[in-house]
């Protein structure tokens, strides 16, 4: 059975028949256990010697299945092609929590790995107690065997050491895990699993799955985003032969078909009647509206010395304010799901980012118990935190609800969105505002450095979050999630005193969730191009700067193999134009991610047209320790990945809206970096196989609006600090007289 085939399928009744167990007593039924403490929540023995790895964290395209398995074959002694691997099936899996924050790997492998030396070590103590010697007799082939060293010919397969069942097993913490010496796969550049067949057309996402009596529907989005329906007409769509009704719930609405195509031209052709609405505020004044907005919670964060008198001391003193606007996920593909509800409950197949948590979404959303409802995951079109596949799911599963209700039999309803949706009703990240102030002594050095910065609050759970099926069928708990966006607010500089301050205010314009690095980006794009602004007062360069004020070994490091990547050469301050209309520059940016985690420094090099206005990044050198590294090329995937998107970001993308709803629902209207424009890029991975792993999804990210903006100061002698920066604002500030 191939692993698309066991994923849809559902584990659990696979459980039955395949599992020769760990955690079974003699002659008892072989039952999977949910509870995180035992060792068959993570793993069971297959019948011909695979061995299936129950995963609470899924793949969205970054490799982490590749990783993972990797990960686990190591700890087990055997082949990567004996791991067969489940992911974020609700029903099977254990919720190691959402899969974002670059934690695939440090936390949900590392859960894995600890269960696969519990289960290493029982197979010893199972086979040493047999034959009566002591595990450090034994010897793992690495195919699934053991051996005693003294006598190799004298082995046992996995399966037979537990042919007559074992007792329970709980998960040892202290099971040894492999030394790094000892890997045969982590850290080596092992081919993802999943390429094969997606380039062969074989790979299963969710927008290819077929079930039975499945039918297709679309929904009707309001007119507006807090507008009520009045009324639908669908006499025009009864004219279509495949055409099978609407399915409604307060302002939930969706059209049904037999056929993907006749469910498209149903939802052109019905006539919903909706109220007027237009409580957006202004998007040329979202900035002013937003510092405005009253402060919901003030966050401390880690401040130190005494910054009014170092201010009051300092020989100068430097104010800028950032701004950093709102995005869209804009995922290339459509987001999809599939949802099937009968007497039993709900079965969803879907590509969230977070199946279980999503479970609990669900069935507050529908007024049914959580153990009611299952998610299976299948692969969907990428995503970069919580984009619409969650809204979508939920689509579905209230869809395929109101269809078994209206009928009285099961039914299976698949949802996929237009391009509209993706753009118009994907929650967006929120704008941040960023006030700071600087001081220097005679010498440039920095005395004080005070921070404050806007950003939203984060109202309620995840389980909270107002998906749209739910808010427009008027069941949602009123509440938005950012997640934790105060990270890399406090800088991580040796300054002699900080101070900064978060306030939290209530969101005033679109529906939010987190997007890629969400919060770490906005905040290090704020603090590093301020930081090159206090470098250029002082008349350094501003690598040296950022040196000048890193204790940390690992940051210095990683800063100074950046810095040779690019062939940086020390400068002061930008001093005089270029001729001609292009002026070329170069920007440097750094971060330890969250403060904690993760080090990245990143050089790029740009060409500002001054007379279009257009910014091209042309080169990027990106230095990136994450500490073990599983996969050399998974992680430099990653990078790469990160930081071509978040060119995108920096130089293009925003959205627009009116007072009533976003406008920018397309390709035209919502812009993105096309192959042309897309950067050379160098990165340079640092392995350290003796540290913790930590993760490579988001952090290269969060560097690259700084070292633009910073490169661009470089190259023009003007500032932008306001994310995107187009043409226009170019224009605008190479048109204002430069201050000396």
């Amino acid at each position: 059975m191939q692993r698309r085939q066991l994923l849809l399928s559902g584990a659990a009744a696979l459980t039955q028949a395949l599992v020769v167990g760990f955690s079974y007593a003699p002659g008892a039924a072989a039952a999977k256990s949910m509870k995180k403490e035992a060792l068959d929540a993570w793993l069971a023995l297959e019948g011909d010697g695979r061995i299936t790895i129950y995963s609470g964290k899924v793949d969205l395209g970054t490799g982490v299945r590749t990783a993972l398995t990797q990960m686990v074959a190591d700890e087990l002694d055997v082949p990567m092609e004996k791991i067969v691997l489940v992911m974020g099936d609700t029903a099977t899996t254990i919720d190691q929590g959402q899969t974002a924050g670059s934690l695939s790997i440090s936390a949900g492998g590392q859960q894995l790995r600890q269960a696969c030396a519990t289960a290493r070590q029982a197979l010893a103590t199972r086979a040493a107690a047999t034959w009566g010697v002591q595990p450090a007799e034994l010897a793992f082939d690495g195919d699934g065997m053991v051996r005693l060293k003294a006598d190799p010919a004298h082995s046992a397969s996995y399966a037979s050491l537990l042919a007559e069942g074992v007792q329970t097993i709980a998960v040892d913490p202290k099971a040894p895990l492999k030394k790094p010496a000892d890997h045969r796969f982590v850290g080596k550049p092992v081919r993802r699993l999943d390429i094969p067949a997606k380039v062969t057309g074989e790979f299963t996402y969710v927008h290819d799955l077929k079930l039975p009596g499945m039918v297709h529907a679309r929904v009707i989005r309001p007119a507006a985003v807090q507008a009520s329906l009045l009324e639908v007409d669908d006499t025009e769509a009864k004219k279509l032969p495949g055409y099978l009704g609407t399915v409604h719930k307060g302002n939930f609405l969706a059209v049904l078909a037999r056929t993907e195509w006749e469910a498209v031209q149903a939802a052109q052709r019905i006539q919903p009647q909706w109220s007027v609405w237009k409580g957006l505020p202004a998007q040329d004044r979202m900035m002013e509206t937003w510092r405005a907005q009253p402060v919901v919670k003030a966050e401390p964060r880690p401040s130190h010395g005494d910054v009014d008198a170092g201010l009051a001391q300092a020989a100068k003193t430097l104010k800028a304010s950032y701004e950093f606007g709102i995005h869209s996920h804009a995922s290339l593909g459509p987001s999809c799901a599939v949802a099937r509800a009968d007497d039993a409950g709900l079965e969803i197949w879907s590509p969230s980012q977070a199946t279980h948590s999503l479970q609990t979404e669900v069935a507050l959303m529908l007024g049914v118990p959580k153990e009611k409802v299952r998610l299976h995951y299948l692969d969907g079109s990428g995503c970069y935190g919580r984009n619409g596949h969650e809204d979508c799911t939920a689509d579905a599963a209230l869809a395929a609800t109101l269809l078994a209700q209206r009928t009285g039999q099961a039914a299976t309803v698949r949802v996929q969105w237009m391009r509209d949706d993706e753009h118009g009703w994907d929650p967006k990240s929120p704008p941040t505002v960023v006030d700071l102030e600087a001081g220097l002594d005679a010498q440039g050095g920095v005395t004080a450095w005070k921070s404050r910065f806007i950003v939203a609050m984060q109202n309620g759970t995840l389980e909270e979050f107002p998906l749209l099926a739910a808010v427009h069928s008027g069941v949602a708990k009123k509440g938005t999630y950012t997640g934790n966006i105060a990270h890399n607010s406090d800088v991580e500089y040796a300054f002699p005193a900080t101070l900064t301050r978060v306030d939290r205010v209530g969101n005033a314009f679109l529906r939010t969730a987190h997007l890629r690095t969400p919060g770490r980006m906005q905040n290090n794009f704020a603090n590093e191009s301020f930081l090159d602004e206090v470098a250029a007062a002082a008349g350094k360069d501003p690598v040296q700067m950022r040196l000048a004020y890193l204790k940390d070994e690992r940051s210095r490091a990683v800063v100074e193999a950046a810095a040779k990547m690019a062939g940086w050469q020390a400068r002061p301050a930008f001093s005089a134009p270029t001729a001609g209309p292009l002026a070329r520059g170069r920007g440097f940016a750094y971060i330890r991610y969250q403060n904690e985690i993760t080090y990245v420094a990143l050089a790029c090099d740009v060409v500002v047209d001054r007379e279009s206005g257009k910014v091209r990044v042309e080169r990027v050198f990106c230095a990136h320790d994450c500490g073990q590294v599983i996969n050399p090329d998974g992680v430099r995937n990653q990078v790469e990945g990160g930081i071509v998107q978040t060119v995108s970001r920096t130089l293009l993308e925003e959205v627009r809206f009116d007072a009533s709803r976003v406008t920018s629902t397309d390709w035209a209207s919502y812009r993105i970096l096309t192959f042309p424009d897309v950067p050379k890029i160098e990165v340079q991975v640092i392995n350290r196989p003796e540290a913790p792993p930590w993760g490579a999804g988001e952090m290269a990210a969060a560097v690259v609006p700084a070292a633009i903006g910073n490169a661009i100061y470089d190259a023009t002698g003007v500032r932008l600090r306001s994310v995107p920066f187009l043409p226009t604002k170019m224009l605008a500030a190479l048109a204002e007289p430069r201050k000396a």
